[in-house]
């Protein structure tokens, strides 16, 4: 059963006060796809509080933005069945689109309702303002939101913060700004004009590898970046699955995917360092169809425990890499991972640079990063410290079963010296 129309009000009302005081409202309107709301004002002193808008969700959950005269903003949610204790605030993790997720509290002002005051991140703003879609991660649950036409919302609310401020609630009226117009098109370009080139679509491959009996699986931010339409992922032999972009890092070209089901078989990430001079194997699918559709097997050894310009996120590796590898584990004599393939050297450029041919100088990104990243996205994951060698032949075969071929339809990435 939903919230009846009066305890959806009630909810909106009391969502960005941080008191139980009632407040009266909406005055004017606001309409913004499937949000709705207003104008609100203290109950008893009759002072502008807030404006808000709010949207009702098949699973029973109110959701609702607000922003207050002080133009700070806040996310609201409520539901008929929940049982807070008010005033104990816990963690939340909102993800949007799949990207960087951003860590905030909710604040229960009710046992039914929670407010989430939102940091002034301009990062997190243009998130929201641009997302298709919302989880919000806490206690253990995981919630999902389609966002509609949140680009409107937040100036619409503004709008109706600054309108009330400045004539009052009592000339209140349709808060709704006017959408900035799109940019021609190649079919509605200026007259005589020369028309833009389409988009080019082209096949984009990578590769990951499982770390979640959940079917959490790691790639590199880059291999998903410009994807049009469903992410594949497949086991060597097996039928492609669709993939769900759960969350990415782009300062760190990290990426979290799951597949549907469950699985035996994942990745173990390495408990201790690793040290210049050891011996890594690389999995991954380079110029796949081109050359090969398994999965393909080079060696190497750490070269050195900094990447370019000393960045100590990455390792300097020997093992052979191309297009494709992107994703891929980097996995210990033990077979355990200790990096996520990430990069060559861009040889053109290096060669311009110095006039050298660099020559088995490749990247991968080290467990600390990946680690924190899991950490953040609250994926759990298995570690280990093996002392037990094994041969490549072997360490290729376990790695079978947790390795995957990730593809899309992409548009045209720029030039860049990822593969």
């Amino acid at each position: 059963m939903r919230f009846a129309i009066g305890a959806v009000v009630a909810a909106l009302c009391l969502i960005a006060s941080a008191s139980t005081s009632s407040a009266r409202g909406p005055y004017g309107s606001i309409n913004v796809g499937n949000w709705k709301g207003g104008a609100y004002t203290n109950d008893q002193s009759g002072a502008f509080t807030h404006c808000a808008a709010g949207a009702q969700y098949a699973s029973g959950i109110y959701f609702a933005v607000t922003i207050d005269n002080k133009s700070a903003w806040n996310l609201g949610f409520a539901h008929e069945k929940w049982m807070f204790t008010v005033g104990q605030a816990f963690p939340i993790v909102l993800t949007f689109d799949g990207q960087t997720p951003f860590n905030v509290h909710g604040v229960p002002l009710g046992d039914k309702l929670i407010q989430v005051p939102m940091p002034d991140n301009s990062a997190l703003i243009a998130q929201f303002r641009k997302a298709k879609t919302m989880t919000a991660f806490t206690q253990g649950q995981l919630f999902q939101f389609k966002l509609d036409q949140t680009a409107q919302l937040l100036p619409t609310l503004a709008n109706c913060v600054a309108k009330v401020k400045q004539f009052g609630v009592a000339a209140a009226g349709d808060f709704s700004v006017a959408v900035a117009a799109a940019k021609p098109t190649a079919a509605a370009g200026p007259p005589g004009s020369a028309p833009a080139k389409p988009e080019r679509i082209s096949n984009q491959t990578g590769t990951g590898f499982l770390v979640s009996t959940s079917g959490h699986l790691v790639t590199n931010q880059h291999v998903v970046d410009g994807c049009v339409g469903d992410i594949q992922g497949s086991l060597t032999g097996e039928a492609p699955v669709k993939l769900r972009l759960v969350s990415g890092d782009e300062t760190n070209d990290l990426a979290l995917l799951q597949a549907p089901g469950t699985f035996k078989e994942i990745a173990v990430i390495k408990d201790k360092a690793i040290h210049s001079g050891d011996s890594v194997v690389a999995i991954g699918y380079p110029f796949h169809g081109l050359l090969t559709s398994d999965f393909t097997v080079t060696t190497g050894i750490v070269s050195s425990l900094s990447g370019i310009l000393n960045d100590t996120r990455f390792l300097q590796i020997s093992a052979a890499v191309q297009p494709g590898n992107s994703g891929g584990p980097l996995l210990a004599s033990s077979g355990e991972v200790v990096g996520v393939v990430a990069a060559k050297l861009n040889a053109l450029k290096f060669v311009k640079a110095t006039g050298n041919i660099p020559e088995n100088i490749n990247f991968a990104i080290k467990t600390g990063a990946l680690r924190d990243f899991l950490d953040n996205s609250v994926v759990s994951y298995q570690t280990s410290d093996s002392k037990t060698e094994l041969k490549t032949a072997d360490i290729a075969r376990n790695a079978r079963a947790f390795t995957l071929l990730i593809s899309c339809k992409a548009k045209a990435p720029a030039e860049s010296a990822k593969n």
